[in-house]
């Protein structure tokens, strides 16, 4: 399990435990609180009522909309993963029952044909995309890491099994992928591509953040897969634990001035040298992508655009950002750096419906 995974889990365990009756000492009689009412029947959209003022969802939402995104992208994914528990139930159990076997032997016999092995290449090729420091790896990560891409393989051919069973019998679901959006103000932000593209894509990120050199990676298969179809803003977003992560924002926007061509090419190269922050390293990057190396200097001695980071910042906790990388694909929101199949998913849909 790698450390975005973790820390999924360790949110999902919160809102479990959070979730949970108060069950110790407590006593009921002293119980205080708001005289509620619940009625059924409002109208559209209205929550509740205050002093015979009606209350709109998106009002009781008010500034925390990327929690509310977050929540029900994560009921949908809970109601799909228990759909695909019944798949298994429901059409890999008969099968079982008609060998006189468990399920799960049935599924190891004839679906994974016995102990899924992964290759070297396949543990290397993982760690590589992950970006997980030899020096970090002990036995028991590896163990970790073998166990998850095993997983992965069984739920994988689990997949193409159930898709070959339901080809002529498909599966109807009445619950519905949430597409719920943020409005999110590109202002002066660097851009690339053509600003009439029909989707945006806001990459809000930090210079120093190993999982956001992984988020550049997927900006540059998005850029390529998608050229003339999609642009790309940049919003500036420096975390405390980071030192370097902040003078390296201020100095990308320094380099914005003279260009957004040199922007990105900058955005790339820091990326690819986040253990190389330093103050002469900003320089030689600057020259490196062709920007006046005393015009840079000056602006960034002088902290032209520290205002300006500190903005993209404030704007971004407005908006709900709590981590970084954080995307938005036409305002959907993308948390961390997910495979870019996640975000094509977003945009072909975006520009299927741009089409009608």
């Amino acid at each position: 399990m790698n450390q975005n995974q973790t820390h999924a889990f360790n949110r999902l365990s919160l809102l479990w435990l959070c979730a949970l009756p108060l069950v110790s000492c407590t006593n009921s009689s002293a119980k205080t609180g708001p005289n509620l009412v619940y009625k059924e029947g409002g109208k559209p959209g209205v929550v509740a009522k205050i002093n015979g003022q009606e209350v709109t969802e998106d009002e009781l939402i008010a500034d925390d909309k990327l929690t509310y995104i977050d929540l029900k992208k994560r009921e949908y994914e809970f109601k799909m993963a228990q759909l695909n528990k019944l798949l298994v139930e429901k059409f890999i159990g008969p099968e079982a029952k008609k060998a006189n076997m468990s399920t799960e032997d049935y599924v190891a016999k004839n679906i994974t044909k016995g102990e899924i092995k992964i290759s070297d290449s396949e543990y290397k090729k993982f760690v590589a995309e992950k970006k997980i420091p030899e020096a970090q790896i002990t036995p028991q990560l590896k163990e970790r890491i073998n166990g998850y891409l095993k997983e992965q393989k069984k739920e994988q051919l689990l997949d193409a099994q159930i898709a070959k069973m339901t080809k002529s019998n498909p599966v109807e679901v009445y619950f519905k992928k949430p597409k719920l959006s943020v409005d999110i103000q590109l202002a002066d932000a660097p851009l690339w591509g053509d600003p009439k593209a029909t989707v945006t894509v806001v990459e809000f990120s930090d210079f120093q953040c190993p999982f956001c050199s992984k988020g550049a990676d997927i900006i540059t298969e998005l850029k390529k897969k998608y050229k003339g179809k999609i642009k790309v803003a940049f919003k500036n977003f420096p975390l405390p634990m980071h030192p370097d992560a902040r003078p390296a924002s201020e100095a990308s926007l320094c380099i914005n001035e003279q260009g957004s061509d040199k922007f990105w090419k900058f955005h790339d190269l820091i990326f690819k040298n986040q253990d190389k922050l330093g103050k002469e390293n900003l320089d030689k990057y600057a020259k490196d992508v062709g920007a006046n190396v005393d015009k840079f200097k000056q602006c960034v001695d002088a902290k032209k655009f520290a205002a300006k980071v500190d903005e993209d910042m404030k704007y971004g906790e407005k908006i709900g950002v709590r981590s970084t990388p954080t995307f938005f694909v036409n305002g959907q929101l993308v948390s961390g750096a997910v495979p870019v199949e996640q975000f094509s998913e977003i945009i072909d849909d975006e520009l299927k419906s741009a089409k009608n």
